[in-house]
């Protein structure tokens, strides 16, 4: 990987910390397709390590207003469904991976501007929970599902939420991954070179949190996902 291609995921990486950390999504909405502009190895592996430990710090911040009922819905189902991400990603050629990602991308992001306000309820979770576990195993996109069933709930709630599923699906992830030899250590030491990134992003949003309008900040993750993502389809 160049110096220029590292500064510029560094950059990303940055950026979707803070909003993330702020708003409660966004980072493989930001990063995935920007990854895969750069270099598409990079994908899923890269992206699902590099939110550990970005999740696993939003979490402990915001243990307090974790909805625990919702939580073990959403993992049960998205722990289920891991194979099936997994089965996804044998299925999809290295060259096309792109192009699915940005896709995926796409559609989550015009049926997150779009989708009518509701209140969850277990079948919410479940599926939730199953397509997070298809999508972001198979690309290390699984946010938009989420941010649909808790788009209406307190920013606190959607943020420790969401982080502590991210958290538990992303190591059963990249342990499936790694188990049949889709996961590569690389993989691992870029997550690791850029945790100084991680870190600047999630501090930053610590900075900012309670004075976030949680709506803004969702309209622009999605927007910047589908641009991104049309980019990425275009591109490839």
């Amino acid at each position: 990987m160049s110096t220029l291609t590292l500064a510029a995921l560094a950059l990303t990486v940055a950026v979707a910390a803070f909003v993330q950390g702020s708003s409660g999504l966004g980072f493989a909405l930001i990063v995935a397709p920007v990854a895969g502009i750069l270099d598409p190895g990079l994908l899923p592996g890269f992206v699902l390590a590099a939110m550990i430990p970005l999740n696993l710090y939003v979490a402990w911040r915001e243990r307090a207003s974790l909805d625990l009922r919702g939580a073990g819905w959403i993992t049960a189902a998205r722990l289920a469904a891991t194979p099936g991400g997994l089965a996804l990603l044998w299925l999809i050629p290295d060259r096309s991976l792109g192009l699915f990602v940005g896709i995926a991308t796409v559609l989550a992001a015009v049926v997150s501007l779009v989708s009518p306000a509701f209140a969850p309820g277990r079948a919410a979770y479940l599926g939730a929970g199953a397509v997070t576990g298809l999508t972001e195993t198979a690309t290390g996109v699984g946010g938009p599902p989420l941010a649909l069933v808790y788009q209406h709930r307190p920013p606190a709630e959607l943020r420790s939420t969401v982080a502590v599923c991210f958290l538990v699906g992303e190591i059963a992830s990249l342990a499936l991954l790694f188990a049949t030899g889709k996961g590569h250590p690389e993989d691992l030491g870029r997550a690791a070179a850029l945790l100084p990134a991680i870190a600047a992003g999630a501090w930053a949003s610590r900075l900012v949190r309670h004075r976030m309008n949680a709506s803004r900040t969702r309209v622009f993750v999605l927007a910047f996902a589908l641009l991104s993502g049309l980019v990425l389809m275009l591109g490839t």
